[in-house]
C-alpha cells in the first residue's frame, strides 16, 4: 500500500526537487533558489499568464529519472506514493527575502490528461515569504473556482490545454511546482505587434526592473494524502 505521508527535509540533498533545469543550492538542509529566474511563457496570453518555476518535483518516475542530473534521487517517486492528490495536505517551512513585483507564490499541479497537458495554480490559496521562517498548510481541492486553468500560449495549442482540476488530481502524473504568478513581462525592445507571440526571453529581452527579485528558502515540505 502506498505511503501516506512524504517529508522532505534537504538534509541529504534535493531528493527529487530542483529549480527549472537548475540545481537548488542546498545549505544546512535548506534547499535556496535566487533571481533571476526563468521566465515561463508557455502559457503567455491567451494562456493565464507567465510564470517562475522556483521549486519542481516530478511525480512520474519517468520526469525524475529524466531529471536526476539537477534533481538528485526522487526520495518521493522511491517512496512509492499515491498518485490521486485529491484533497492532500501540503505544508511547507518556508522563509526568505522577496520582491514579489505583483505575484504571488503559489502551488501549480500538472498532468497529462488525454491527449494534453494541464496546468493548474491554486490562486485561492497562496503561500507568504516573510523573513522569518512559518509553516503554512494548502489543501489541494478539487474545487476548480480556488484554481486557474492556464491553458496554453498560441502556438502549443498541440501540448497543453484547458480542463478540470479535478482530473490532474485524480491522477497527477507529471509534477507539482511553486512557482510565482503572474509574472509582468516587459519588453526591453520595441515589438510589433502583440507580446505575447514571440517567446519572452528568447525572442526578446525582458525588462528585469519588471520582474520578481530576491530568493526563498524551503526548509521542509510535508504532504499527507487522504
Amino acid at each position: 500500500m502506498p505511503s501516506k505521508l512524504y517529508v522532505e527535509t534537504f538534509d541529504d540533498g534535493p531528493g527529487g526537487w530542483e529549480e527549472h533545469q537548475k540545481s537548488l543550492d542546498i545549505r544546512d538542509g535548506t534547499a535556496i533558489t535566487r533571481s533571476p529566474w526563468w521566465v515561463d511563457g508557455n502559457h503567455a496570453p491567451p494562456g493565464g499568464g507567465y510564470l517562475h518555476l522556483l521549486y519542481i518535483l516530478y511525480t512520474s518516475r519517468e520526469g525524475a529519472d529524466r531529471r536526476e542530473a539537477t534533481a538528485g534521487k526522487s526520495r518521493f517517486i522511491a517512496g512509492d506514493y499515491p498518485k490521486d492528490w485529491t484533497n492532500a495536505k501540503v505544508t511547507v517551512r518556508i522563509k526568505g527575502e522577496l520582491d514579489v513585483k505583483g505575484t504571488q507564490l503559489v502551488l501549480l499541479a500538472q498532468a497529462k490528461v488525454g491527449t494534453h497537458h494541464q496546468n493548474h495554480v491554486l490562486t485561492a490559496q497562496p503561500i507568504d515569504v516573510t523573513p522569518e521562517w512559518t509553516e503554512q498548510t494548502i489543501v489541494l481541492t478539487p474545487d476548480q473556482a480556488q484554481w486557474l486553468s492556464l491553458g496554453t500560449r498560441q502556438d502549443r495549442t498541440d501540448y497543453y490545454g484547458h480542463g478540470n482540476i479535478a482530473d490532474v488530481l485524480h491522477d497527477l502524473n507529471a509534477d507539482i511546482i511553486f512557482v510565482l504568478h503572474p509574472v509582468n513581462v516587459v519588453p526591453l525592445q520595441t515589438i510589433e505587434g502583440d507580446i505575447h507571440v514571440p517567446f519572452a526571453g528568447r525572442d526578446y529581452d525582458v525588462d528585469p526592473e519588471a520582474l520578481p527579485n530576491g530568493h526563498v528558502m524551503l526548509d521542509e515540505v510535508r504532504i499527507e494524502f487522504p
